[in-house]
């Protein structure tokens, strides 16, 4: 059992919003995740690039002035993932079973694929003083969570480590190397400031992600709180849409939450910030295509890790041609749905005994169209 003192300092966190700062380690400077360094760093840009494909250019404000696809309207492809009501993919669904809809309307289907690849995966972590102060239940928590869900990455893996608190700080770029991932991981330690921006680090890192190849998601485990972020959570929902990158989040501090709320511990302030930071967290990874998880014990965290890689490892890639080739650098909605192809109805899956299987379909909401080439 935890020491009572270290619950109470939690509990104090939770109550009062406040933490008083430390000095933190001093942090070294990055340009961002992927992104060559200045020219006048002394350094080649070449020699900084991660072995991964990306076509990244630094862009000079947070806040998207375009759309998140670059070329014509002429294909888009959705990554799907269909989960029974464990969180466990379901395979080998025949591509005639998969319908898509834009704006309500069906699209033919011109591509389909299935398989397991390797992720690129950045993990993006809230670091503050706010609910992370040091040997904090908070503070063992996060780094339990950072921990685990690196240990469970594959040789092939890619992964970078940011951390942030008033702003993002890259740890590690992306990298196969695991050495550098665990000196990456030793610098959570101490935190520096009590300012959380959620929204600002979100977006940031979302957008320096958005033209790099192949499987990718950002795991977010955080409180879900934002205290001072430049953005409103509307613009970071925006932009959030637009760069088209999985967010599977993990919040922090459930069971706290409850215990300091059960005991009086909480006001009614407090207890709406918390409900309001779940469902922005929710809210971000529903529509980026990705899930949500709140758990309230250690022993879940296993089965999170799980689906997460399930819902990236193992994917159907579905592409067509969109029946609205408009420029008009609206937003389209996306739906997916597994029908019977003779009658329209929705699929029955069955398990192996024959039982009826809920399910439900992980996809990104949509994307927003180009507009006219000025």
């Amino acid at each position: 059992m935890k020491n009572f003192w270290l619950v109470s300092s939690v509990l104090v966190t939770v109550t009062l919003g406040l933490a008083v700062a430390q000095q933190g380690p001093t942090k070294e400077s990055s340009d961002t995740v992927a992104k060559p360094r200045k020219k006048d760093s002394g350094a080649p840009a070449e020699a900084e690039l991660p072995k991964i494909p990306s076509k990244l250019n630094k862009r000079e404000s947070s806040i998207p002035e375009g759309p998140s696809f670059k070329s014509d309207v002429t294909n888009v492809t959705v990554d799907v993932a269909v989960l029974d009501n464990k969180g466990h993919f379901i395979p080998n669904i025949p591509r005639g079973n998969f319908r898509v809809l834009e704006d309500n309307v069906p699209q033919p289907v011109t591509n389909f694929n299935i398989g397991e690849a390797p992720m690129t995966v950045c993990l993006l972590i809230e670091f503050s003083n706010l609910f992370q102060s040091y040997y904090t239940e908070g503070w063992y928590q996060t780094l339990s969570a950072a921990y685990g869900f690196v240990e469970t990455l594959k040789k092939d893996d890619y992964v970078a480590v940011i951390a942030y608190d008033m702003r993002p700080e890259i740890l590690s770029d992306f990298t196969t190397d695991r050495r550098k991932t665990q000196e990456a991981m030793q610098r959570l330690r101490i935190a520096a400031f009590s300012e959380s921006n959620l929204y600002d680090a979100l977006v940031e890192t979302a957008e320096r992600m958005t033209d790099i190849e192949g499987r990718k998601a950002i795991v977010l485990i955080a409180s879900g709180r934002d205290t001072f972020s430049k953005l409103t959570f509307d613009k970071a929902r925006k932009a959030i849409q637009n760069a088209g990158v999985p967010i599977y989040a993990i919040g922090m501090l459930q069971a706290l939450r409850e215990y300091a709320d059960a005991r009086g511990g909480m006001g009614p302030i407090a207890r709406l910030d918390f409900l309001q930071a779940d469902n922005q967290m929710k809210t971000f990874a529903t529509e980026s295509g990705g899930a949500s998880f709140f758990p309230r014990f250690y022993g879940e965290f296993p089965n999170i890790f799980r689906n997460v890689q399930d819902g990236l490892r193992n994917q159907y890639s579905i592409g067509y041609s969109p029946s609205n080739q408009a420029r008009d650098g609206k937003y389209r909605r996306i739906k997916v749905e597994l029908v019977n192809p003779a009658t329209g109805d929705p699929l029955r899956i069955v398990d192996e005994k024959g039982k009826p299987m809920k399910y439900r379909i992980v996809a990104k909401a949509g994307y927003t169209a180009p507009r006219p080439v000025e």
